[in-house]
């Protein structure tokens, strides 16, 4: 019997104390990717047909399912708004083990809040597949994004209080 075919998707959001242009900033910095992310490479261009591919260290342990988590994360800007939004098309998760999961589409958004020094994020991962691969990667992206979210923020929020400091020993 064929597995049917599934649109799944997972969207989250997080306010965060800085504004737009810092928030779009952590998705296409190494460094900022490396520190909120736990990413140990990426290749990101912010452009429309920009590539967009992040590298993580592989798990020691596996999920029932996927085996061991971590892998390659690749697709491509398909629209790019500089501190406003982009668009990755033909996205895939390449897990250590086994096939890739995909294509899938991630958007994200930043809204200005309160008195434009707080950002909005949005982030919206969706994927049409079928089988339990699929589904078993977007049960643990639903954690994955809320956890990844709030890791930006206390980065953020880390690094504002770093700046503040510095200012102040200064004076």
């Amino acid at each position: 019997m064929a597995t049917a075919t599934k649109i799944l998707d997972v969207t989250r959001t997080q306010l965060i104390q800085a504004p737009p242009a810092r928030v779009m900033q952590a998705f296409f910095s190494d460094v900022d990717l490396k520190g909120w992310w736990g990413v140990t490479r990426a290749f990101t261009v912010p452009r429309t047909l920009g590539m967009y591919a992040i590298e993580w260290e592989s798990t020691d342990f596996k999920d029932d399912i996927l085996g061991r988590l971590g892998g390659a994360f690749h697709g491509t800007v398909i629209d790019f708004r500089p501190n406003v939004s982009f668009f990755l098309a033909e996205v895939y998760c390449q897990p250590p083990d086994g096939d890739p999961i995909g294509p899938m589409a991630l958007e994200v958004q930043c809204r200005p809040h309160g008195n434009g020094r707080q950002t909005m994020l949005m982030v919206k991962q969706s994927g049409e597949g079928e089988g339990p691969r699929f589904e078993r990667y977007f049960s643990i992206m639903s954690r994955g994004w809320e956890g990844a979210l709030a890791e930006m923020k206390d980065y953020i929020d880390r690094e504002i209080e770093r700046t503040k400091s510095a200012r102040a020993s200064r004076t």
